[in-house]
């Protein structure tokens, strides 16, 4: 890091020195890092510093190394910067988010200095859930598309998730299914056309949320795919990252009813003029829609996909097949 972004870090933290605690992660295809930064003289005794610096050459771990790749990753970052700079505060306790000191650009470098989750009591990472920690993010999820219901991605992306079909036409091409590749246009445009949307996170699976210790309350990372959209992206797309088949299928009402219970209580709070009840009715239609749209990314991008599985693909052909009715 640059002598530029360490005075930065010190001016926006108030802090006389500071110090490199750990690499919490590299950014995918050698982006960057998340840097857990210690703190000496300031208020806070660490913040996390996300240093984007955009490589030459990138090396992606699937081999999707391709000037539209690059391309989506740049404006990746650059609607992550938009995200806390210009919509990150409406987010309250209910859709809590990391609270930005600083954000700085310089040439091909970007330095973001957020608030220290850990720090704040969000220190929990989980790589399997239990229903209680499944309620905790689904709160999460009504609240955050409660929060931002009719608003317009400005300066986000159009339609928010980084599978979306426009921005993915290279793992479309590559598809064997022929019957689903020639039915996500149309798949496409049914989630994008409803009549309720909101701002997505776009990558809201399990390893993006950070939980309290009680495991009762969330707060959610990584905004670089968020945008417009139907909320059902977000839940299908959460759902998959932490259950096997079988329990999504099992849970799969208890899942939405308590997601819509939720989400209910929000909208009244929020927004006491929406039609709650005709949000609901087309969203609970269109959430076999959102999960087979991401079936039909990983069915391009990565055919043997753990998550490729008997359940999506049902709902896949269900939801191809209605469209061929139509």
């Amino acid at each position: 890091m640059n002598q530029h972004f360490k005075d930065i870090i010190l001016k926006a933290t108030g802090a006389s020195e500071l110090y490199e605690i750990e690499t919490i992660q590299n950014l995918w295809s050698g982006y960057g890092k998340i840097i857990r930064i210690g703190l000496e003289g300031s208020q806070y005794e660490s913040v996390v510093i996300k240093h984007v610096k955009l490589p030459d050459n990138s090396k992606h771990p699937r081999g999707w190394n391709t000037n539209l790749s690059h391309e989506r990753k740049v404006k990746s970052y650059q609607v992550e910067t938009a995200w806390y700079e210009f919509w990150n505060q409406q987010c309250d306790d209910d859709c809590r988010t990391p609270h930005v000191l600083a954000l700085e650009h310089l040439n091909d470098e970007v330095l973001m200095v957020m608030e220290d989750l850990d720090a704040s009591g969000f220190s929990g990472r989980l790589s399997s859930v239990s229903w209680k920690h499944m309620q905790a993010c689904l709160k999460w999820l009504a609240n955050f598309h409660a929060t931002f219901m009719n608003q317009a991605p400005v300066k986000l992306w159009e339609v928010g998730t980084y599978w979306h079909l426009d921005t993915r036409p290279d793992e479309l091409k590559i598809m064997d299914n022929e019957q689903l590749k020639q039915a996500a246009p149309a798949i496409d445009k049914l989630l994008r056309q409803g009549e309720f949307q909101t701002l997505v996170h776009g990558d809201a699976k399990l390893a993006n949320f950070c939980f309290s210790e009680d495991g009762r309350q969330v707060a959610a990372v990584d905004f670089q795919y968020i945008g417009g959209g139907c909320g059902m992206k977000d839940v299908a797309y959460f759902v998959g990252s932490c259950l096997y088949e079988e329990d999504c299928e099992v849970m799969e009402k208890q899942i939405l009813d308590y997601y819509f219970q939720e989400l209910k209580l929000a909208i009244h709070h929020k927004h006491p003029s929406i039609n709650f009840e005709k949000l609901e009715k087309e969203w609970r239609e269109l959430y076999p829609v959102a999960w087979t749209d991401f079936h039909r990314f990983l069915k391009g991008w990565s055919p043997d996909h753990w998550k490729i599985n008997s359940y999506s693909e049902r709902l896949a052909r269900e939801v191809v097949q209605s469209i061929h009715l139509k």
